[in-house]
């Protein structure tokens, strides 16, 4: 019997069989994901294999192959990986200027994620009713600079039910996964986005300026007019995973583009003599918070090692 998985709790898992019905399922045996040394091999978006044990629990037996996941380090484990979501449409990334600050760092080492595996990412800027002149001035720079690439972008307050409208369009009958630090307001936007959802919400540290875990697991909450959001824990940090040093360029478009030109075709595009990226930089044609994301990526300390364990 196959299902689609729902909603993860650690060692056991929700399984939606038959399009309606829920059974708590766990792992059968030493279930291993070929390829991935993950400390989640099942994700909440897997489609999988059951085995019934009763009428209400179950053994997962196999997994169905992923279109795509998002995928990140592991907080605990540093050859590890954990899968964020699987078999995705979409993604919103969830990003404050303040309240909390989500840094450039993060958004692109997520960004480079999601181009990895090919899933469409639009980012929506949200609490801009708490912003002031220096917030909004930074937001509008971040705006301009992620549209010049590409992505989609939305100023949003999520306490107001006026901006919902034409996110409800984007969520239709598509799986979109909701994503961001904690305290950025994914519950609350969820919340107004589906009358099936009670996420718990709570305002952030504001003596540490820094979002307060709401979200335990994962999970999967269906639309009543189509699709699903998946909701997750916030991520404080986005480690990128299973990403070779000569590819890394490949994952941010705009360096993409321009290294057509460089001289050399390995060109890492830092001391390398007629570098067009370098150039391009020079130029403003290409934003210096983006090419320091990519060299931060290129020298993470992890990124070969993970190749090790192959």
């Amino acid at each position: 019997m196959k299902g689609l998985v729902i909603k993860s709790t650690g060692s056991w898992y929700q399984v939606k069989i038959n399009n309606k019905q829920i059974i708590k399922a766990k792992l059968k045996g030493n279930f291993r994901l070929k390829n991935i040394q993950s400390t989640n091999p099942i994700s909440v978006g897997d489609y999988v294999s059951i085995e019934k044990k009763s009428n209400r629990t179950a053994f997962i037996s196999t997994i169905e192959d992923r279109k795509n996941y998002i995928i990140r380090r592991s907080p605990n484990f540093s050859k590890q990986s954990h899968i964020i979501a699987a078999n995705l449409d979409q993604v919103f990334l969830i990003i404050t200027g303040n309240y909390p600050i989500t840094t450039t760092i993060f958004i692109d080492r997520f960004l480079a994620t999601t181009e990895a595996y090919r899933i469409p990412t639009f980012l929506f800027f949200n609490k801009i009713d708490r912003c002031n002149i220096n917030d909004v001035n930074h937001i509008n720079s971040l705006i301009k600079t992620y549209e010049n690439i590409g992505y989609s972008c939305y100023k949003i307050s999520a306490i107001e039910t006026k901006c919902f409208f034409f996110i409800e369009k984007i969520l239709k009958e598509k799986i979109t996964l909701f994503s961001g630090h904690s305290g950025v307001g994914k519950s609350t936007m969820i919340n107004r986005l589906s009358h099936n959802a009670n996420q718990k919400v709570q305002n952030i540290s504001e003596y540490h300026n820094k979002g307060v875990h709401t979200t335990a697991f994962s999970e999967m909450i269906e639309l009543s007019y189509g699709g699903y959001i998946i909701d997750t824990p916030g991520i404080n940090g986005f480690g990128v995973f299973n990403m070779e040093k000569e590819n890394i360029s490949h994952f941010f478009p705009e360096i993409f583009q321009f290294s057509h030109n460089c001289k050399f075709s390995n060109c890492t595009h830092q001391k390398e003599p007629e570098c067009a990226v370098k150039k391009a930089i020079k130029n403003h044609y290409i934003s210096i918070s983006r090419y320091k994301s990519y060299i931060n990526i290129l020298n993470d300390k992890y990124l070969n090692k993970y190749r090790e364990s192959f």
